[in-house]
């Protein structure tokens, strides 16, 4: 069964680290172009970091640059975000989508809460 699963959201005071899990199955997220986006209420989806295929080349939005990092575990066909220096607008649905030669996935998505 083909299915992307996020974990790890949660409340966190401003300043304080996350990191999200995105757990693959039924294909590799090597083969696999992988990004998090994030979606806040009332605001549309924005795409966050992305890792592509084979080489894991890594791209970030302005916003998390510096902060946010993207990584992926192919033992455990599981993509990362570390989420550091956390600001009260990070806070969103964090959801992990994967392109796989021509099919697209989407999880679930986890909740991140930045607040005091």
């Amino acid at each position: 069964q083909v299915q992307l699963v996020e974990s790890g959201g949660g409340l966190v005071q401003p300043g304080g680290s996350l990191r999200l899990s995105c757990a693959a199955s039924g294909f590799s997220v090597r083969t696999s172009l992988v990004r998090w986006y994030r979606q806040a209420p009332g605001k549309e989806r924005e795409l966050v970091a992305g890792i592509v295929a084979f080489a894991a080349t890594t791209n970030y939005a302005n916003s998390v640059q510096g902060r946010f990092t993207i990584s992926r575990d192919i033992t455990k066909n599981t993509v990362y975000l570390q989420m550091n220096s956390l600001k009260p607008e990070d806070t969103a649905v964090y959801y992990c989508n994967a392109q796989n030669w021509g099919a697209a996935y989407w999880g679930r998505g986890t909740q991140v809460t930045v607040s005091s």
